[in-house]
């Protein structure tokens, strides 16, 4: 990983927990800046968490994120303001307005934050767009795409302000293999292109290992491993190797923690 410098985020000892259901239980990972990081692990394991407390949705229950050396649950509302300013997201499932048009979409967050013409917007919308591959179906309605070109104008909205950082939440889930390549592509290249840092959290193991520089696994509330990504393929690790390689015995228990089943059932206890 590079010098303190280089670090966009930095998270130290991070817990946070749901009534008394504690989620995270001490994270700690950086994520340089122009770099493409995975936040990998199994549904439920905190991942979505971990992003809402990097945008300040959430505050900690110990320990802190910083965000260009700024610890985010300190930040005012100014502060959140101009920090998320600085932020883009696309969401699990999209989250287009379903009532707004593609172009209008896009150019929510435009005429929200900035004092821009409509000419411009027009063409940073048209510019958006087109870098996705839709700037020919910006009349239609979010009901008129399929799967992956709704994930493709989500991706074009959240590149819309130019942010410094890009988070993905579960980019790849419901897609077709087609659709799912096309938006681990784009992660990719515009990430590259745009010199931005990206943050790509799923459970998808072998299409995010195409294209991140560096992974961390969250198992049971910590980091149980991270890498690049010839350190991840040539790891031993049993956990490593259950996700990398899809296997349904390992640390990743199938069965979630409850009383034996027979004694559930009556079979082998005392209960008439």
């Amino acid at each position: 990983m590079p010098n303190e410098s280089d670090i966009l985020i930095d998270i130290s000892d991070l817990r946070y927990a749901y009534g008394d259901r504690e989620v995270l239980k001490g994270i700690a990972l950086k994520v340089p800046r122009g770099k493409v990081v995975a936040i990998l692990g199994t549904s439920g394991c905190g991942k979505t968490t971990l992003l809402r407390l990097i945008g300040g949705q959430l505050r900690p229950r110990h320990g802190h994120v910083k965000f260009e050396n700024r610890i985010v649950h300190e930040l005012d509302n100014d502060g959140l303001y101009r920090m998320r300013s600085k932020m883009g997201m696309m969401f699990q499932t999209g989250g287009l307005f379903t009532d707004l048009s593609v172009f209008e979409n896009i150019a929510f967050p435009m005429r929200e934050r900035t004092n821009l013409p409509e000419p411009v917007i027009r063409d940073l919308v048209l510019m958006k767009l087109h870098a996705v591959g839709l700037s020919g179906a910006h009349r239609l309605m979010p009901a008129e795409l399929s799967g992956g070109m709704s994930r493709r104008v989500a991706l074009a909205r959240s590149i819309a302000l130019d942010p410094m950082l890009i988070m993905y939440d579960e980019p790849f889930s419901g897609l077709d293999p087609i659709s799912l390549n096309v938006i681990a592509n784009l992660i990719r290249r515009l990430n590259d292109a745009l010199g931005v840092t990206s943050i790509v959290v799923t459970y998808d193991v072998m299409e995010s290992l195409k294209i991140v520089d560096y992974a961390y696994f969250i198992s049971d509330g910590v980091i149980a491993a991270e890498g690049t990504i010839d350190e991840i393929n040539a790891s031993r690790d049993p956990f490593v190797r259950q996700f990398v390689d899809s296997l349904p015995d390992g640390p990743v228990a199938f069965h979630y923690p409850n009383n034996p089943y027979g004694v559930d059932i009556g079979i082998g206890s005392s209960a008439p």
